[in-house]
């Protein structure tokens, strides 16, 4: 049975979409087929990490829209057999309404044993769009507050919505940084003010980035397989420790 999980951010910049493409590299190499759709209109990104821009015609409005087949807006990233993505449109006038995706994904999910999709970043209507078909959901936040902010908003938003599988993702964690600037007392201090249960902490790695924005991180996996492997191993159920030292 097909699983759709939105991952989705109150704050631009918390890395929304790296956590996105990993997660989903992360569930091809457990043997899942796996979709990926760029709900951000205007500001697509799976595009450029999956390594498939060049090959770019049609995005999931084409679809919408009766202009192509959805087979010819698919594109099956390189490196990574089984995993495909849907490109976001590139003007954000073409935003596909929350309805007509709900349709769309509940028509489509069946073929894959996982859809993520790639929320904006905040709760307006593309957020909805985003969220609506959504089994589950991760919100990535950063160790600062107005990303802390953002987090509540969105799991306000998704409990307002009837999503209540809901899980935390503290994405670009640096320690030493964490303790200099002395925002929270601790992670668990984090992890209360959002009010949701932690699943994955990400540590800041310079290279995954640089791997993201040159679409290199499917023939790089190395660099982020174990942290993005366990995340994975905790979304199926298996007791995978998160203990951090501070």
């Amino acid at each position: 049975m097909s699983q759709v999980i939105v991952v989705a951010s109150g704050k631009g910049g918390t890395g929304k979409t790296t956590v996105s493409t990993s997660l989903a590299l992360a569930l091809v190499r457990k043997q899942n087929k796996v979709l990926v759709i760029d709900c951000d209109s205007g500001m697509r990104g799976t595009d450029m990490m999956l390594g498939i821009t060049d090959r770019l015609v049609y995005d999931v409005s084409d679809v919408i829209s009766g202009t192509c087949n959805l087979e010819d807006a698919l594109y099956e990233c390189s490196g990574a057999r089984g995993l495909y993505t849907l490109a976001a449109p590139i003007s954000a006038e073409d935003e596909i309404s929350p309805q007509v995706m709900k349709q769309f994904i509940n028509e489509h999910k069946d073929n894959y044993d996982y859809v993520i999709v790639d929320a904006p970043a905040g709760v307006g209507s593309g957020f909805e769009s985003a969220a609506i078909a959504a089994d589950r959901a991760l919100i990535v936040v950063n160790t600062e507050p107005i990303s802390i902010r953002g987090g509540v908003n969105i799991k306000d938003k998704l409990t307002q919505m009837g999503i209540n599988d809901i899980r935390l993702v503290i994405n670009r964690f640096d320690k030493d940084r964490f303790l200099s600037t002395k925002l929270y007392a601790d992670l668990d201090e984090v992890i209360d003010t959002v009010g949701v249960r932690l699943i994955g902490l990400i540590p800041e790695d310079v290279r995954i980035s640089a791997l993201s924005q040159r679409g290199l991180l499917a023939t790089n996996w190395a660099s982020s397989s174990v942290v993005f492997d366990s995340l994975v191993q905790r979304l199926l159920g298996n007791d995978i420790g998160l203990t951090v030292k501070l």
